[in-house]
């Protein structure tokens, strides 16, 4: 049986200064678990310094894992979501599935106690029916979606032949105040906040899981530490199924100046999923999301203005 996480040893994130990784490494570091924070990008955050590392450079990737214990890989640094990279897809390639594959060759040659993958809802595509289960089929709709999907492969892989103690975590919508990339809830609050409408030609009926950047961390964290993984794939999302409808309620309550016209229709650069089924991830990790939809909106609308307020104060300065 493999050992859980202990504060000694060294926890190696990739994509540290993105929207889960941050997170991930800030919840490990409050916990006084030692980090390596690697990014295409060199970043401080958190009093953190984020080292500049590619994740398609083995070369760099192996230099920087012997200059500490590594115990253990969370692996967070690809493309993060079918929105992004659309114009340039053969390096999506390149990082989402020769990136892993680096990073899993670094896992199996230094003998990694555990290896946590942060894959993606979309690799099933749009479903037929729910609850969807781990083991539903797999048809992305997308290359994002296709490439996550062939990185989970290479991680199933790794865990069976090579004998890598990995696991995939199929993450649903992720949404929290450090997300840079498009995202219609933070549109409908930036825009309520400059006092502009939000009028979108789709979305009323079309339902969203959601799961807040923070409860991410808890379940990549979880993951980590489970002292035996039962499978090697988790859904992991907030537990809300709800219509953008919905979300848009949600936001005129926090923020009643909000003015958000929505139509009917599916969102068409997304896929229509059904409800996740997490029972897995309940029973055998022991996660539960601990922020509810509302919970989380309210409090990003409230990390966002004191952000513009912070900005404001500096330019008047």
């Amino acid at each position: 049986m493999k050992q859980s996480a202990t504060r000694s040893e060294t926890i190696m994130v990739t994509g540290a200064a993105g929207l889960v990784g941050r997170a991930v490494v800030g919840q490990l570091a409050a916990r006084g678990q030692a980090v390596l924070a690697l990014d295409r990008r060199a970043a401080r955050i958190d009093q953190i310094d984020v080292i500049e590392c590619d994740t398609r450079d083995i070369h760099r990737l192996n230099f920087l894992a012997r200059q500490a214990d590594i115990g253990a890989i969370v692996h967070c640094g690809t493309y993060s979501g079918p929105m992004v990279g659309r114009g340039n897809p053969y390096d999506m390639m390149a990082v989402n599935v020769m990136g892993t594959a680096n990073v899993l060759e670094l896992a199996r040659i230094s003998g990694m106690r555990r290896f946590v993958y942060c894959s993606s809802a979309s690799v099933y595509g749009s479903t037929a029916a729910g609850p969807v289960q781990e083991d539903s089929a797999l048809s992305p709709s997308t290359l994002y979606g296709a490439t996550k999907l062939a990185a989970e492969q290479l991680v199933l892989a790794y865990a069976r032949e090579q004998g890598v103690d990995a696991a995939a975590l199929r993450l649903s919508w992720i949404y929290g105040p450090n997300r840079e990339t498009a995202c219609v809830l933070r549109k409908m609050i930036d825009d309520a906040a400059a006092g502009r409408p939000t009028r979108l030609g789709w979305g009323m009926d079309f339902h969203r899981q959601y799961i807040h950047s923070d409860d991410v961390a808890r379940a990549v964290i979880a993951t980590l530490d489970a002292p035996l993984l039962r499978q090697r794939v988790y859904n992991i999302t907030g537990e809300s199924f709800v219509t953008l409808g919905a979300v848009a309620d949600i936001v005129r309550t926090a923020l009643p100046q909000a003015e958000i016209e929505l139509a009917p229709g599916p969102d068409p650069q997304d896929d229509d999923h059904h409800r996740l089924d997490t029972r897995a991830a309940r029973e055998e990790l022991g996660f539960r999301p601990q922020i509810s939809l509302e919970e989380g909106i309210g409090a990003m609308i409230a990390t966002l203005a004191a952000r513009n307020t912070s900005k404001k104060d500096e330019r008047q300065c």
